[in-house]
């Protein structure tokens, strides 16, 4: 296959993410990038080979292609040592150039309006999912950070999922809980959140709580054709249906003896679900219930300028940017300004929040 990464089948936790491999599909032409232990190679339908262009020392832990597939987007950078995880690599194909870009860490997700990227940089006690504009053309597409953002406790998500209709955004996480959060878009307000299995009990952790970590996928949520529906995937191979205005929830018995390994949906809408013994099922919407792809084309770009039009880009280069950020967690918002005098909290805010406040009363 072209990498010699060591098996981690029984790997868990840390060890499993350091060792499996990274992977980016080209959005138009059959080749794959993946990333391991023997550098940047892509797979086309010629064979695997070493990636034109790619520096000796490319080892990244996230990539991604630019939504016009001429610019491949790694993480951390193999340009600045000592300082990697700060900033990340813009790799552009046909020259063989390499940029620079913001932080990032964890995947990146193509609003279906266009012209807009969501990004997760992550750290222990709060992630920031962030939004960058993205410039296209003969050079090197860079994503230009935008100030708004959302904060989330905690670290561990998975890539952001934007609904066809780009109105909804959802995040699975994070390292301690199997949980699901929907915001709108372009306002960023919370309208669902929920855990899957039980919640975190604190450490240390129970055996059966570290062995429910192993049960549900990490990767068992997807938005289908129709863009008010999010899809969840069980350990028990059901497919849960969950109305996202509603809140009302429906389950349909998909794989028999075995759980969801993984759920996603093709470029038309369709679901394919995986299952843990080896099972691929691609399952379709009623289409009495699915609109057409350019009615959610057009409410998508809107959605997307919209966003845009409220936002400002951070300076390219600044080593702070995060003080240039107005975050919310989907229900409350607070500037650079607001996060620095934050003193008082209690139980019920976000633990994130409530480290803030301890920094701010210790100074």
């Amino acid at each position: 296959m072209g990498l010699s990464s060591a098996p981690y089948a029984h790997a868990f936790g840390w060890e499993r993410m350091r060792r499996t491999p990274a992977a980016a599909w080209h959005p138009e032409r059959p080749l794959l990038v993946v990333t391991g232990e023997d550098g940047l190679l892509q797979w086309t339908t010629d064979g695997v080979r070493a990636l034109d262009g790619a520096p000796d020392t490319a080892s990244y832990r996230g990539l991604a292609f630019s939504p016009d597939g001429q610019t491949l987007w790694g993480s951390p950078s193999c340009r600045v040592e000592g300082e990697d995880w700060e900033s990340s690599d813009a790799l552009h194909l046909a020259s063989g150039g390499l940029g620079a870009g913001p932080r990032w860490d964890t995947g990146v997700a193509e609003h279906p309006g266009g012209g807009l990227v969501a990004t997760l940089a992550s750290d222990q006690g709060a992630t920031h999912c962030l939004f960058a504009r993205v410039d296209q053309g003969p050079a090197s597409a860079r994503m230009r950070v935008l100030n708004r953002a959302l904060i989330l406790d905690c670290d561990g998500y998975g890539t952001p999922l934007f609904s066809a209709d780009g109105r909804h955004m959802a995040i699975r996480g994070n390292a301690y809980d199997h949980s699901v959060g929907i915001f709108e878009f372009p306002s960023l307000r919370r309208v669902l959140a929920t855990t899957l299995g039980e919640p975190c009990p604190g450490y240390p952790y129970p055996q059966e709580w570290l062995d429910q970590l192993k049960t549900w996928s990490r990767h068992n949520i997807a938005f289908g054709s129709r863009p008010g529906v999010l899809w969840i995937g069980t350990p028990a191979g059901a497919l849960v249906e969950v109305d996202i205005a509603t809140r009302q929830s429906v389950e349909h018995a998909v794989l028999s003896g075995s759980g969801t390994s993984a759920l996603a949906a093709t470029a038309t809408g369709a679901l394919l679900m995986a299952g843990s013994a080896g099972e691929l099922v691609l399952l379709s919407e009623p289409a009495a219930t699915t609109r057409s792809y350019a009615v959610h084309r057009d409410v998508a770009r809107a959605a997307a300028h919209e966003f845009m039009r409220t936002a400002t880009q951070v300076p390219d280069g600044d080593a702070k940017p995060d003080t240039h950020l107005v975050v919310t967690d989907g229900t409350r918002v607070w500037d650079a300004d607001a996060l620095a005098t934050v003193n008082e909290t209690d139980a019920t805010d976000p633990t994130w929040l409530r480290i803030q406040a301890a920094v701010n009363n210790a100074r």
